[in-house]
This record gives structure tokens, C-alpha cells and sequence, in this order.
């Protein structure tokens, strides 16, 4: 299987390289900056330089081409602005969204936030509550499509503690934190269980086996 990761240098993008490599699947990471081809390099990945923000989806689908799956793992991430909680967060997920329909990538999984269906509370920090907003908006231009096998994740307060291998995954879940390794596990489960197609799904830690969480939600 090929899959082609958007915000291919992220930190669970990274995870994720590593563990479609390791078990000799293709994988392609669309990276912003040519100086990190290297780090995907040895993850495994093939770098491909793309700046979803200033690129057409014409061009996009041309690096999905040939793909069996598409995963957005980009984001503006700290000391970007809500400008660019817009252009990346939104923008640039709707754009991947866009190309994977030219080129017939169906299967697409988002990796998103949770909260995001809901208008942030009053006194929110402003750039977290564009990025909520930005998060939010994406998820509902994805889950308007009939022609992609979309899954939305939304992992709870990224970690970078080691996994556990274990979590909570449901439609909806208390709020709490969940490491970028289990997150990543995660998004290869759902790859290899294409009937989680239409789901939206919340994940923080928790006590069942990965496998067992996954297979739980399409029961």
C-alpha cells in the first residue's frame, strides 16, 4: 500500500512514516521545507517538497497520484498566527481533500483536534480559537464529500511520553491527553480497517488494545 502523508515533517506524521515503513509499505511525506527530506529519509519516507499553501490542486494530485490513501497530518503549528491557522489548519486541508478527489485517492483520514464542532468558549486565547475554528472547518468541508472514504481523528492533548499501545476511541470522549505514538498506531489501524469510512472519532488514552478500540467502533 502507498499512502502520502500532508505535513509529512510533523511529529506524528514522522511516527506514522516509521510505521508504514516498518512494515514495507510505501510512503511519501509532502514537506514544505526541502531541508527536512533527510528526517523523512530515514523514517523511511520519500520527501516530496510541496507548500500546501502556495501550490494548485492540480499539482497536489500529482503527488497523490498512484496512492491507495491519503492522510492530513498538517498543521500551522506554535507561534503561527490565525492567518495561518486559516491558510494550513483549513486551507490546506481542503485543498489535500480537493486533490485526492481529482486523482481518485478515496480513503483520506484527517487528523484533527477535538472540540472542534463547537464555537470556543468566551475568553479563549484568540489563536487557539482560530485554529478550533480552522480545525472545525475543514472536518465539516470533508464530511460534505461522497466521492472520498474520509475518517476524521481527533486526538485529545498531544504528549510525546512513550505509548501505551492502549486508549479510548469512541464518537465522543471525555476530554484528556493521548501520545503522538499511540496516535499514529491509531491511524494505521484505520487504514487497515476501511470500514471506519464516515466515522468521526475522538481518541485520547485509555485502557483497550488499539486493535480491540478500532474494531470496537465499527460494532
Amino acid at each position: 500500500m502507498r499512502t502520502v502523508i500532508a505535513g509529512g515533517h510533523g511529529k506524528i506524521a514522522r511516527r506514522l512514516e516509521r510505521l508504514l515503513a516498518s512494515r514495507g509499505d510505501q510512503v511519501a511525506g509532502l514537506i514544505r521545507n526541502g531541508d527536512h527530506a533527510g528526517d523523512l529519509l530515514d523514517a523511511g519516507a520519500e520527501p516530496i517538497v510541496c507548500d500546501l499553501e502556495s501550490v494548485s490542486a492540480e499539482e497536489v494530485a500529482r503527488h497523490l497520484a498512484g496512492a491507495d490513501a491519503a492522510v492530513f497530518a498538517a498543521g500551522a503549528g506554535p507561534g503561527s498566527g490565525a492567518a495561518r491557522k486559516d491558510t494550513v489548519d483549513r486551507g490546506a486541508a481542503v485543498l489535500f481533500a480537493d486533490a485526492a478527489e481529482r486523482v481518485g485517492v478515496r480513503r483520506l483520514i484527517v487528523v484533527s483536534a477535538m472540540g472542534v464542532d463547537h464555537e470556543p468558549p468566551p475568553g479563549t486565547d484568540p489563536v487557539f480559537a482560530a485554529y478550533l475554528r480552522a480545525k472545525g472547518a475543514a472536518d465539516a468541508d470533508v464530511r460534505a464529500r461522497s466521492g472520498l472514504y474520509w475518517t476524521i481523528l481527533r486526538p485529545g492533548r498531544l504528549t510525546d511520553d512513550p505509548g501505551t499501545g492502549t486508549v479510548l476511541l469512541a464518537e465522543s470522549t471525555p476530554h484528556g491527553a493521548v501520545t503522538r505514538d499511540d496516535v499514529a498506531a491509531v491511524v494505521v489501524a484505520l487504514l487497515d480497517h476501511p470500514a471506519t469510512a464516515g466515522l468521526t472519532l475522538d481518541l485520547v488514552g485509555g485502557p483497550t488494545p488499539i486493535d480491540e478500540a478500532v474494531a470496537a467502533v465499527l460494532t
